[in-house]
């Protein structure tokens, strides 16, 4: 493989190669099913470090791009036909409150609230405005740069008191006469309130990688609501190819996609899963809560609206306050940007990786 991968760039040499490798897995240059040259002579022939091509290489299989098969090697995975199509799914357990987390790094938050409390004074006082402040948009926007690969601007984010919230908002942006898939099963609560909303919903079986092809090929819906990354309930996570595939279906019919990733974030394997809002960006809502990574009382997410959207949404639903209290959201964009947040999420990942051996 003749990659030239520049070791003065600022971009780390996993992150290159990582990109070279993945583009030409898309374009077919490496076909479905090919046998990947082995970690070693990747990187002899690259002259980059055993460890850098490991890294370059589990990215790849954590999005599902590649396969890695036990005393076999690697393989490419993407573009290939569905593993299979319906599946049964189990039923779904009785949802039980998520717990406070044992490890969760409390001292700093008390630190972090004192000090708002002292620098913020009485802007704390203050009415927010309807999308959130200032302070947590360009905070979030900064995160998710981070941990998810994703440029927005800070204009771009709606930060609501939690998920459901912006399920309701969504139904009021698009109409009650807009139609919208979801995955069957999903999360109760999406179906729920996008039909006490007034919403019409179609589920879309789901397959061992997503929502089954023949399904969204007959879908016409005007949003397909998708959670690519464990699924709940059938813990179904998109594969590299799958969330292309919906990529493609937005796109061919000018609808848009509400990206739920609720869970990615706390990946056992790494920090950086690939979203279907990177693939589409002008086609897909990017919605994600911090009721998990951070921590159950704080009733946070944030939505991230395509450019062409952000202005018409303003328009229709600018009225509304936000719910978040100001106190909670400034302690929230003090603690991600300090990077306890990511500090305590990559102590998570690194006990979950001890955990599965």
């Amino acid at each position: 493989m003749n990659y030239l991968i520049d070791k003065t760039s600022p971009t780390p040499a996993y992150i290159q190669l990582y990109r070279e490798l993945r583009s030409d897995l898309v374009s077919g240059v490496i076909p479905y099913g090919a046998k990947l040259p082995s970690k070693r002579t990747l990187a002899e022939e690259l002259g980059l470090s055993l460890i850098t091509v490991e890294h370059a290489l589990a990215l790849l299989t954590d999005e599902g791009y590649l396969e890695a098969r036990p005393r076999s090697g690697t393989y490419a995975a993407f573009g290939g036909e569905p593993r299979r199509e319906e599946v049964p799914i189990p039923p779904a357990p009785a949802l039980t409150p998520i717990p406070a987390p044992t490890d969760f790094p409390f001292t700093a938050l008390a630190r972090t609230m004192r000090r708002v409390l002292t620098d913020y004074d009485r802007r704390i006082l203050l009415r927010s405005p309807g999308s959130g402040t200032e302070e947590l948009r360009a905070a979030i926007a900064a995160w998710i740069a981070r941990s998810r690969g994703l440029t927005v601007s800070p204009e771009r984010i709606v930060v609501g008191a939690g998920a459901e919230y912006l399920y309701g908002l969504i139904v009021q942006f698009f109409g009650r006469e807009t139609r919208f898939a979801l995955e069957e099963p999903c999360y109760a609560r999406i179906r729920q309130v996008y039909e006490l909303s007034g919403a019409e919903c179609e589920g879309l079986p789901m397959g061992a990688d997503g929502i089954v092809s023949r399904a969204l090929e007959g879908c016409a819906a005007g949003v397909l609501h998708v959670t690519p990354f464990n699924s709940y309930p059938s813990r179904v996570t998109a594969s590299a190819t799958k969330r292309h595939e919906y990529a493609a279906w937005a796109r061919a019919r000018d609808s848009f996609i509400v990206e739920d990733d609720y869970d990615a974030e706390l990946a056992s394997a790494t920090k950086h899963i690939e979203t279907i809002c990177s693939l589409a960006p002008e086609r897909v809502l990017y919605l994600n809560t911090f009721s998990r990574s951070f921590a159950p009382s704080m009733r946070t997410a944030y939505l991230v609206l395509p450019d062409a959207l952000a202005g018409p949404w303003r328009e229709k639903l600018g009225f509304y306050a936000c719910a978040v209290p100001v106190f909670e959201q400034y302690v929230l964009a003090e603690f991600l940007n300090s990077g306890e947040l990511e500090r305590y999420l990559n102590r998570r990942r690194r006990k979950l990786r001890q955990e599965k051996g």
